[in-house]
């Protein structure tokens, strides 16, 4: 059994490299550079070195699997970001045709019930009706916000400050994508039949005042949550680099979604995985604050 992995060096996308690799089976990663591979992983899987915005590469790396993990990368340093995950989708969509890929499991995100208005969570709601339209056995995980997004916050952090778009009373999904993983390899593992929209919550829903408790007891200092508007965020983005587009887009995928918002998969046994916030925050968040300040 052929394993396509897209985005195996990502947060979601290595776990599931990894638990397919333990139990045996020899997974076709795709990547742009190889050498961010482990070394000693190269070994036990096939790497088809490529971007998934060629068509043709996307195409030729599909050729023979039986299942795809399809995460579309995230590609802020481009003008649009949105337009490059509706490409990538749509190469996704026509190599699924092409080869006969009897099952994809996509990672997707709450709020891209929406279809539209959510910024770039857009771009995961139309790659939902890009694959689905292929009528392959399409199994859509629609996750909560990334513990693994802090890590991106770690200036504000040490001064205290958690920033957000939203009201900090609002409350959430949050979950360590490495549990996404988990439940993204087992299935793929396991197969399926049939197509359905299924979510990956976290142990909890939480809010930023409360994330914000969390991490000031994991962090050993003050933190609290303070809101900014989404102009001050998108000031700050274009500021690092990033253009007015994908800053806008970017922005969006908090603000674009209403106060009450309820996913439309509700928390339930499945979607409730174990790992929490401080868990995750004592083993990655606290080492990486310390290193970064020591840098």
């Amino acid at each position: 059994m052929t394993i396509v992995v897209t985005a195996p060096t990502g947060n979601a996308g290595s776990r599931v490299v990894q638990l397919l690799v333990q139990a045996g089976a020899r997974p076709r990663v795709l990547v742009r550079d190889p050498d961010r591979l482990p070394p000693d992983l190269l070994p036990l899987v096939e790497v088809a070195q490529g971007d998934l915005r060629d068509p043709g590469f996307v195409a030729g790396a599909f050729q023979d699997a039986e299942s795809v993990f399809w995460a579309t990368p995230e590609a802020f340093d481009v003008p649009d970001p949105l337009d490059d995950m509706v490409a990538m989708g749509e190469n996704a969509a026509a190599a699924v045709r092409a080869s006969g890929v009897a099952r994809v499991l996509q990672i997707s995100s709450v709020g891209a019930e929406l279809r539209q208005g959510a910024g770039l969570i857009d771009g995961l709601a139309r790659n939902e009706e890009q694959l689905a339209a292929t009528g392959t056995d399409l199994l859509t995980l629609r996750c909560g916000y990334y513990f693994t997004n802090l890590l991106g916050m770690l200036d504000s952090l040490r001064e205290g400050v958690l920033t957000t778009t939203v009201a900090p009373s609002r409350r959430m999904p949050w979950v360590d994508p490495r549990d996404v993983g988990d439940i993204a390899a087992a299935r793929l593992l396991a197969g399926w039949t049939g197509s359905s929209v299924a979510a990956v919550h976290g142990p909890v829903d939480l809010s930023w005042d409360e994330a914000a408790e969390i991490l000031a007891a994991t962090l050993g200092r003050e933190v609290s949550a303070v809101r900014i508007t989404s102009e001050q965020l998108q000031a700050a983005l274009t500021g690092a680099g990033l253009s007015e587009v994908a800053a806008a887009g970017i922005a969006a995928m908090s603000t674009g979604i209403p106060d009450d918002f309820e996913p439309e998969q509700p928390r339930d046994f499945r979607s409730t995985t174990p790992t929490t916030l401080a868990a995750w925050a004592c083993e990655t968040l606290r080492g990486a604050a310390v290193s970064s300040t020591k840098d």
